[in-house]
């Protein structure tokens, strides 16, 4: 996914109300910025981090800046959790998710029962794979890390992957890394345990986990390889 204009650089002097940053731009000018991202930020929104923004067009926007990516540990961090889903679509469709290489069709936002939606369905023929994508950008010592805060709603798309497989069609849920100083993938059970757990209990039942990281520029967010997980 290359950035159809160029992004501002900025620096990140703090995040607070969780949907808000406070930056200083080059000519020492302080703006807030939309935050769109619902985690915790953790080990990538260390005040003083060089950040780069994007610019709306929408003149009724409150905040006309939003923040893009965060550099933490000498990488670039994807932090705009509304992005993840077309850069994972985008992966496919150019079959770096070898999992799900050559689909016939996609669709976005599924409904699969109520008050249930999914991220996407895959559809090759016969055979529907429903996945659930995560935006992964905790990473400690090399371990990339998901939750960075307590999820329920993300425990709760696990277990309709679960009954979804248990129905007869395929569920997967694709963790994407978007930072590259990971170099292998673990639940978060520090952090929530329950995520944790339910992850690997519905593995156990068929639910495959789908861990890919992508090469973070101020130009563009390109998926590049899988990563290998563990539980423990």
């Amino acid at each position: 996914m290359r950035f159809s204009d160029p992004l501002i650089p900025a620096v990140l002097l703090k995040r607070y109300q969780r949907f808000l940053v406070d930056v200083q731009l080059p000519d020492g000018r302080t703006i807030t910025a939309h935050c769109p991202n619902t985690g915790a930020m953790r080990s990538c929104s260390t005040p003083g981090s060089p950040v780069r923004l994007s610019q709306s067009a929408n003149p009724r926007r409150k905040h006309r800046f939003s923040l893009e990516m965060v550099q933490a540990n000498g990488t670039w961090v994807g932090v705009n959790t509304a992005r993840t889903n077309s850069i994972v679509v985008e992966a496919i469709e150019r079959g770096i998710v070898r999992e799900m290489a050559d689909p016939e069709h996609m669709k976005k936002e599924v409904g699969t029962s109520a008050g249930c939606r999914l991220d996407l369905a895959v559809i090759h023929g016969s055979s529907t794979t429903f996945v659930e994508i995560k935006c992964c950008t905790y990473v400690d010592q090399g371990w990339a890390m998901f939750p960075d805060a307590v999820t329920t709603r993300g425990t709760k798309h696990l277990l309709e992957l679960r009954d979804l497989v248990r129905r007869g069609d395929n569920g997967a849920v694709l963790f994407l890394v978007q930072r590259t100083d990971a170099v292998r993938f673990r639940p978060a059970a520090a952090i929530d345990p329950l995520y944790a757990r339910t992850l690997e209990a519905v593995h156990a039942e068929g639910v495959a986990i789908l861990v890919y990281q992508a090469l973070i520029t101020p130009e563009e967010i390109a998926v590049t390889h899988s990563l290998p997980f563990s539980f423990t």
